[in-house]
């Protein structure tokens, strides 16, 4: 949990925009450059204004030197207060005062004019820390500004890089940032835009005021009562409700096709019953089972939608200020790999090492599944089931779990409630490895799209797969496993490199 903020000021607390373009302006005419538009003049908030004399206009150290001191001959006795305060900052600033968190401010900005800014706007009490650059012209770079905001906020005690979030609305707040290693939240709301955060990679970027005072506070909120209810109850009230709907739905399934039995056409009833000489009793026929799973998975998914709902809806808020750039192609390809191979890899490892033959409970599973035809299994097993508890244990288990528990710890209790949720050692080792593939894929790429896709390329490739003998194929075999178990595990570390690669520049 984030517990540090450092703030830039101009574009980020404060509208600076008429006091720093007309001071710009009364320096350019002070060095005889006529500069009626002050839009131009934008790109001088936030960047070091004599880097940005330098670069805008072609000045050399000596011009951008006296530039400077003509901008300031204006700002400090009027520029200064040609300033207005974003509506909704001075709230939230004495929220999260009140919260406890630690603020500061890291400007490039003289100290001297942000403590004044920040006095005349009644917001400086919000701030433990608060520097700037030097007026001798040191310390102008934010890399430089954000050390010293963090070695004054910690003081002796170690620097927390990672619960210090760095807030501004450029790409020098953000390579700021990256340079001492905390992360950055742009504010797309200053003069930095939207664009050019994404091009500085920003790890967050928000759009106003009032979502970055969400952010800021989202884990404040996300906090459960302590105790086995306060985080247990929230998801285990609806996967077990989710397993009575099942089973419910199952026994409505078998009196509907009792029920219809006898107004079954001939052709079609053969496809669907028998008669079991021996008892004389109506039997089903793979197909009607298959049927009648899918309409109990069906049936369960669908009670649970509307629960569903508002937690997918509120999960793909938040995994959206962390999935703003655009994922390379190649990764898209890499995770279906990935997927394929840890699908294969794992029902050739349970199968050549004989865990299937010795697992009655999964042998009478499998040999209800596969008596259906291959269209209705991959409809059942593949389609509707992997959609129904994908709702159940991505879409309500695991978002419920990251509200109380980090990442890898919610990761891990949804993989293992998922299986033991199938009720039989192979399948519930099957199930709890392609739990965690299916978390991680889904805080990868942010959209709970991928879970429910990759589940059903899963289930639909092992479904084929037992309904064709391999075993006398070249797929079959140690080293088809050995290579699958060695493109997942590259695969993976392949994505996560890509990832942390892009904290940084990225070069293409």
């Amino acid at each position: 949990m984030k517990k540090y903020f450092l703030f830039d000021l101009d574009g980020t607390l404060t509208d600076p925009k008429v006091g720093i373009t007309t001071c710009v302006q009364y320096a350019l005419h002070s060095l005889g450059i006529e500069e009626p538009d002050l839009d131009r003049l934008e790109p001088f908030i936030g960047p070091p204004l004599k880097d940005s004399f330098m670069e805008f206009y072609g000045m050399d150290e000596e011009q951008a030197r006296r530039a400077v001191e003509k901008y300031r001959e204006r700002f400090s006795d009027k520029g200064l207060f040609e300033n207005e305060i974003y509506p909704g900052m001075a709230s939230m600033l004495k929220l999260l005062s009140e919260k406890g968190f630690r603020l500061a401010v890291a400007s490039s900005k003289p100290t001297v004019f942000v403590e004044k800014i920040l006095e005349h706007f009644d917001i400086r009490q919000y701030f433990r820390v608060v520097v700037g650059s030097e007026l001798d012209g040191s310390r102008t770079d934010k890399d430089q500004v954000v050390a010293e905001a963090l070695r004054q906020l910690f003081g002796p005690k170690p620097i927390l890089y990672n619960e210090v979030y760095m807030i501004g609305d450029r790409r020098f707040d953000v390579e700021g940032a990256r340079a001492v290693k905390v992360e950055s939240v742009g504010v797309a709301y200053g003069y930095g835009g939207m664009e050019e955060l994404r091009e500085a990679h920003a790890d967050y970027i928000v759009e106003s005021v009032e979502e970055l005072q969400e952010f800021l506070l989202r884990e404040l909120c996300e906090v459960r009562p302590k105790g086995f209810m306060g985080a247990i109850g929230p998801l285990l009230f609806p996967f077990l409700l989710f397993l009575m709907l099942r089973q419910a739905a199952s026994y409505g399934a078998m009196w509907l096709a009792v029920t219809v039995e006898p107004m079954v056409p001939q052709g079609l009833w053969q496809w669907l019953y028998y008669y079991e000489a021996e008892t004389g009793e109506l039997g089903y026929t793979g197909n009607l089972g298959g049927i009648m799973s899918a309409l109990s998975y069906a049936a369960a998914g669908l009670a649970l939608l509307p629960t569903a709902l508002p937690v997918l809806r509120e999960a793909r808020k938040r995994m959206a200020l962390s999935h703003l750039r655009r994922e390379r192609p190649r990764n898209y390809i890499i995770a279906l790999l990935v997927s394929g191979c840890a699908v294969l890899g794992l029902n050739l490892l349970f199968d050549l090492t004989g865990i299937i033959d010795n697992s009655a409970a999964y042998q009478a599973v499998a040999a209800g599944q596969l008596s259906a035809s291959l269209a209705v299994g991959l409809i059942c097993y593949g389609v509707v089931s992997p959609l129904a508890e994908e709702l159940v244990f991505r879409g309500i288990v695991y978002n419920e779990l990251k509200r109380s528990y980090r990442l890898p710890l919610a990761m891990l209790i949804s993989a293992l409630l998922f299986g033991l949720y199938h009720m039989n050692p192979v399948q519930g080792v099957y199930g709890f490895i392609m739990g965690l593939l299916l978390a991680y894929l889904y805080e990868y790429f942010g959209s709970f799209l991928w879970p429910v896709l990759v589940h059903m390329l899963a289930n639909g490739l092992a479904y084929v797969m037992s309904n064709t003998n391999v075993t006398g194929t070249f797929i079959y075999g140690w080293p088809s496993a050995i290579v699958c178990a060695a493109v997942t595990i590259v695969g993976i570390k392949l994505l996560d490199f890509d990832k942390r690669r892009l904290k940084g520049p990225v070069v293409e």
